[in-house]
């Protein structure tokens, strides 16, 4: 999973997304991320015969952690593609293959035309300065100005730079966040000042860097390119710069950062339905099978370079897809197909999941049903979780018909929320009725000690049977086949479990919307909206494209996150948003956040 889970009430992956922003930057700088080797050995792909087996293959160490876009996430998707061609599955990915791929940013590197010149003196890259990687590469002569914070509020008080001339200057300003603990914080981020530097028409931005830190390479940098060159500088140059930036000294200024595509790919497989109509109907069950590769961002054992092997968090869930689709393909002939997707990227955001209902192999208006697993390896005794009974009228009925007819049956806990950050939100996001399953969280989760010696085995195949039972009950029963009716959820009230909404992010302003996390070339695409939240009373819908928040230009999520955290509740905001071909103005009220 892509977040952090409090059982049984699950942190918002949009609140999880804020945490991490702020902590991005020190991991950029900070760490030395180690160079593994690109070529990367797979273990021999034999036919698995178990749950644990596939566990095993997925959580070894010497698929490096499956971190998306990886030689290791490779291993993996040719395990899972092997497994369903050796049960008797059918391709159902691009070109009658098992596989769906798609590009992603993987990175950057630094070019050749990288110069920083203050006053006559020139500073030396990567020892002293060095571009971030969401640099613009540009050219520029420009002269400085001093912004303190570079923050609107500082101190409790408005601060000067709020009424600071930046049109075409490059803005000097202090890296962090006084009005947080140790200077850390949403708005320490040089990505969040570069923003609003940009939004308030500066040519660029230089952030001094504090005590004890070193410019670092951007090569693990994958947030999208901004308009406007931006850089950092070494904390024992910090006073020179400053005194040029109060002088107006004149800069020249070259940035060059080139992007790194990596391809990534979801594997997608079919068992065909044999009634002469349901057949085109399917039930979609999914499992995401990248994880964190050697830790870093999103790793709960910050400070550990080992491989996080994830065998909980997701290799259970994809070792149990290959058994429930064996299950389903052995047993009698179902009236519905059955469609098995493997997602990556699902902890970046969930980029495979996203990708795929954007760009569908299959006709998504055929869908019946979504069933996600998602950490299901570590049941305790009977208990497991199911999210998404609140998707649709017909879910009670149809788990519980398919728990009495186990041969022990589950201590089910129902839950009612479809936005949960896991892959089944983009699925949600599509009008699917969806449900989660889910064994809870643990110690080891995020970190290196998940490993598959902790896995209970018995309980992945209790998942296993329970699952293919609600697929059976989903696919069969020809023309009094069940079918569900999907409930869209309203916003969430004062005692509710947070989900993963913007509501639930940073700052007190409430929007209600829910962003589809997948990196696109601008924008910020929403997966849907909560209903009767502002977002929804103000005309957001699902697969808007937000590209302009009250003024500020939204690239990515971060911009929009941005945004929002600088509104309070009650205030008017203009969303600009791309619908189809046309571009549409909506004035909203923004709610108090709960």
């Amino acid at each position: 999973m892509m977040f952090h889970k409090e059982y049984p009430s699950l942190k918002s992956g949009m609140s999880y997304l804020i945490i991490q922003l702020s902590t991005v930057f020190i991991y950029l700088l900070l760490i030395a991320v180690p160079v593994h080797a690109q070529q990367t050995t797979c273990p021999a792909l034999q036919p698995g015969l178990d749950a644990i087996t596939h566990i095993r293959f997925l959580a070894d160490d010497r698929l490096e952690g499956r971190e998306v876009g990886t030689a290791g996430a490779r291993c993996a998707a040719e395990y899972i593609a092997a497994q369903f061609s050796y049960i008797g599955l059918e391709p159902a990915g691009e070109a009658n293959t098992f596989f769906q791929p798609f590009p992603i940013r993987k990175g950057t590197t630094l070019g050749a035309d990288n110069i920083l010149e203050v006053a006559g003196q020139r500073y030396i890259l990567e020892s002293e300065w060095v571009p971030l990687g969401f640099s613009a590469t540009q050219r520029l002569e420009a002269p400085l100005v001093y912004g303190g914070y570079g923050l609107l509020r500082a101190n409790g008080n408005e601060d000067p730079y709020a009424h600071l001339d930046l049109n075409g200057k490059i803005v000097v300003v202090e890296w962090g966040d006084p009005d947080a603990p140790h200077g850390e914080s949403i708005r320490a981020d040089p990505h969040f000042k570069a923003i609003f530097a940009e939004g308030r028409d500066a040519a660029g931005i230089i952030v001094l860097l504090p005590e004890g830190w070193s410019p670092r390479r951007p090569d693990d940098e994958i947030r999208a390119v901004l308009g406007i060159p931006v850089a950092v500088v070494h904390a024992g140059l910090a006073n020179s710069m400053r005194v040029g930036a109060n002088n107006q000294s004149v800069a020249r200024l070259h940035t060059e950062v080139h992007t790194t595509i990596a391809e990534a790919r979801n594997v997608v497989a079919l068992v065909p339905g044999t009634h002469p109509t349901l057949r085109d109907e399917v039930v979609i069950v999914g499992a995401h099978y990248d994880h964190l590769g050697f830790g870093g961002e999103g790793s709960l054992a910050p400070d550990s370079r080992e491989v996080h092997n994830g065998a909980d968090d997701n290799a259970s869930g994809g070792g149990a897809l290959i058994e429930i689709a064996r299950t389903i393909i052995a047993g009698e002939p179902l009236d519905r197909s059955t469609l098995f997707i493997a997602f990556t990227g699902e902890e970046k955001g969930l980029w495979g999941s996203g990708h795929f209902v954007r760009d569908p192999t299959v006709d998504l208006s055929r869908s019946v049903g979504m069933l996600n697993l998602d950490m299901v390896g570590r049941m305790d005794g009977d208990a497991l979780t199911i999210f998404g009974f609140g998707t649709a009228q017909e879910w009670d009925q149809v788990v519980d018909e398919a728990n009495v007819r186990l041969d022990q049956p589950l201590d089910l806990s129902k839950v009612p929320d479809g936005y949960g950050p896991s892959d089944h939100s983009s699925f949600y996001g599509e009008g699917i009725p969806v449900l989660h399953l889910f064994t809870g969280t643990h110690e080891d989760y995020h970190r290196p000690s998940d490993d598959w010696q902790l896995i209970n085995s018995s309980g992945v195949t209790r998942v296993v049977a329970l699952t293919a039972g609600i697929v059976k009950q989903l696919a069969d029963g020809g023309s009094n086949s069940v079918t569900l009716t999907p409930i869209q959820q309203p916003a969430p009230n004062q005692n509710s479990s947070p989900s993963s909404s913007s509501s639930s992010g940073y700052g007190s302003a409430y929007l209600g919307s829910i962003p589809d996390m997948t990196p696109h070339d601008h924008g910020l695409r929403l997966t849907g909206v909560r209903e009767g939240s502002p977002a929804d009373q103000g005309g957001l819908r699902a697969g808007d494209v937000v590209v302009e928040f009250d003024g500020t230009a939204i690239g990515d999520i971060y911009a929009y996150t941005y945004a929002l955290q600088a509104k309070e509740p009650g205030d008017e905001v203009v969303i600009v948003v791309e619908r189809g071909e046309e571009r549409v103005s909506l004035r909203v009220v923004l709610g108090q956040r709960r």
